[in-house]
């Protein structure tokens, strides 16, 4: 499987200038970023607020580098600087690529998954599927697995200790609950399988692990 690429951090919106008559081009778009708060260019931040387009190709693990950029050079309003601008993005850690079935453990060293949306259960049609959403309307739905990484990984120092934290059944089989055998390696690569599209939907996001 090739690598796909997302986008970290949280959108705060554009920020407009304290000025009479009112000026209606923002001054900068902002993004939070782990302790930061990361101004961005119009074209900057269009590029990065592209990453989010099409949660259905997200779904499919369809969308990387290079469908990005086609996508911002063939948009209406093209973006003649859309490789340049990816590339930037990268290397200032605001969008970011891994292989879904490659290591997992370095990119899951460097961040955080931080749950938004609300928890929406299951159904009687698909017990198996927790919806998460926003105002009672469900946006993707997830395996169990992935479902406790949405809702407690952020507790974790970074999202591979989440997942090592998740892979010990120590406590279970104390209790002898029925275990579900999972390597940390297994259980990165079902979170990782789901997280384009839960970051294209806006229900988590992706955040830098911030050093002490």
């Amino acid at each position: 499987m090739s690598s796909v690429i997302v986008p970290v951090g949280l959108s705060m919106g554009p920020r407009f200038r304290y000025v009479r008559p009112p000026d209606p081009t923002p001054e900068c778009y902002e993004i939070h970023l782990g302790d930061d708060l990361v101004e961005l260019t119009e074209a900057e931040a269009a590029v990065w607020a592209a990453a989010f387009i099409d949660p259905e190709s997200h779904a499919k693990l369809a969308v990387n580098r290079a469908s990005l950029i086609r996508l911002l050079e063939t948009a209406p309003k093209p973006e003649r600087r859309a490789a340049e601008i990816v590339d930037d993005l990268l290397k200032r850690g605001l969008l970011v690529e891994f292989d879904p079935d490659g290591d997992l453990e370095p990119v899951f060293h460097r961040h955080k998954l931080l749950p938004l949306g609300q928890g929406l259960g299951s159904t009687p049609e698909e017990p198996h599927l927790h919806r998460i959403g926003f105002a009672g309307k469900a946006a993707v739905a997830l395996p169990i697995q992935v479902f406790t990484q949405w809702s407690y990984a952020y507790l974790h120092a970074d999202l591979w200790e989440a997942c090592v934290f998740y892979a010990d059944e120590s406590e279970d089989a104390e209790e002898g609950e029925e275990l579900l055998n999972l390597t940390p390696e297994e259980v990165a690569r079902d979170t990782a399988l789901n997280l384009p599209m839960m970051i294209s939907t806006s229900t988590a996001f992706l955040d830098p692990v911030v050093e002490s």
